[in-house]
């Protein structure tokens, strides 16, 4: 039996140059990480590098005054750490979600610690990482020092479980996790939204990030009956649906009539939602994000978004140029996953334009643009003025399309752009 310690004596065993994943998005073990500053404070450990997904939350781990001490290595850049990363005193780790356990399953990324929440335990000891299963499960699996934060907050939601005395030291806390409130959609975003659900059909099987735009497609989705929902993440938008019972997962082959994904950041309805719901099921990353495990269920449409795509259809969806905006996650993972589906969609959904007015359909990338989603992997793109489908479209087929779905007023630059590029044969099409 694990016995409960102070978070004090729980990291005394943290070691100078561990690499450390820590529970992420709502669930950062914070407790945890407060008491390991006190021994970076006292001069007691040095060259710890921290993993994670999104979090929520202060992230010492990342400070500039805790340089050569800490050092944060996230798979995902959130506005927490954007600062610092691109002031270099912390850094990005680029991967597909999917691959983010493979990395510590593999031993390719070392994990001598795991510092995760988890819910109290049921009648058979067994506990669950309730909103931040993510690639925490891999983490256990392998970490030589496995550190466990009881906590009431977390959910019991059902999926992959936890063993209580699979914890060398358990930590009790109280506090509360953390829940995002998203701004309403704008008069752009609703109009995305309608143009996204046009392509979704009956008995969909849905994946859709969280935030003011995906909110706009759901709202559209209220006349649609039989869908399903097999996503990283959810927040109140899909709740909605659910509630409704639009959501149903009646068309799934796949873990027909459940609710799948691996975190969740929302509000505290959305948490209440998952506790105790045999409905929905919190799994390891290895198996929500696996394209072939995707593209089992027919009709999966993946929704997602981009910061600009080029005219030949690449998508830039995690930097401004060369300064890192958030990350890979799990674009690419659902995009070849609703291609691998029997009449799957994979869409990428924008704004024409930033809030700026700067465009985001655009001649080439900003120099430093990474391309998260290749452009021979691209499907679908939406914007306010349309939706294009780029599959089996020649360069200067998408050209078009492209064009056709820009900003009014940026269209003239993109036809200009795409006759220096193409030749005299781009006005003979």
């Amino acid at each position: 039996m694990v016995n409960f310690v102070s978070p004090d004596l729980a990291v005394s065993r943290i070691k100078s140059g561990s690499h450390i994943h820590l529970g992420s998005v709502a669930s950062v073990p914070h407790i945890l990480i407060r008491a390991l500053q006190k021994r970076a404070d006292a001069g007691e450990v040095r060259d710890l590098h921290f993993h994670h997904f999104h979090t929520e939350g202060p992230a010492p781990y990342s400070a500039p005054e805790y340089a050569g001490v800490f050092f944060e290595q996230g798979f995902f850049v959130g506005p927490n750490v954007r600062a610092n990363v691109n002031a270099g005193y912390a850094d990005y780790l680029p991967a597909h979600l999917f691959e983010t356990q493979a990395m510590y399953r593999s031993g390719a990324l070392p994990c001598d610690v795991a510092l995760v929440q988890v819910s109290p335990p049921d009648e058979n000891g067994m506990v669950s990482l309730g909103t931040s299963v993510d690639c925490s499960i891999a983490a256990l699996d392998v970490a030589k020092l496995k550190i466990g934060v009881v906590n009431p907050h977390v959910p019991f939601a059902y999926g992959d479980l936890v063993p209580l005395d699979r914890f060398d030291y358990l930590v009790s806390d109280d506090t509360p996790l953390f829940t995002k409130a998203y701004a309403a959609p704008s008069e752009t975003d609703r109009i995305i939204g309608q143009n996204c659900a046009q392509l979704v059909p009956d008995g969909a099987c849905l994946q859709m990030g969280i935030g003011s735009l995906p909110n706009a497609v759901c709202a559209s989705l209220t006349g649609h009956k039989d869908l399903g929902l097999h996503t990283e993440m959810f927040a109140d938008g899909a709740l909605d649906l659910i509630e409704k019972g639009i959501i149903n997962g009646a068309n799934k082959e796949l873990d027909r009539g459940k609710v799948v994904a691996s975190f969740l950041l929302g509000s505290q309805k959305v948490y209440d939602f998952i506790d105790h719901n045999p409905s929905v099921l919190m799994r390891d990353i290895k198996y929500v994000n696996d394209p072939y495990v995707i593209g089992r269920n027919p009709k999966v449409v993946s929704i997602n978004s981009a910061v600009e795509i080029d005219l030949t259809g690449q998508v830039c969806a995690d930097s401004i140029g060369e300064r890192m905006f958030s990350g890979t996650g799990g674009q690419l993972d659902f995009v070849r996953g609703a291609k691998l589906s029997e009449g799957g969609k994979a869409i990428i959904a924008m704004a024409s334009r930033t809030a700026k007015g700067l465009p985001k359909i655009v001649p080439v990338l900003q120099p430093g643009a990474g391309v998260v989603t290749p452009r021979a992997d691209v499907q679908w793109v939406v914007t306010e003025y349309g939706a294009a489908n780029l599959y089996g479209k020649s360069l200067q087929e998408r050209a078009r399309l492209l064009i056709g779905i820009a900003h009014p007023d940026d269209r003239e630059k993109l036809d200009r752009a795409a006759f220096e590029r193409f030749g005299p044969h781009w006005k003979m099409m």
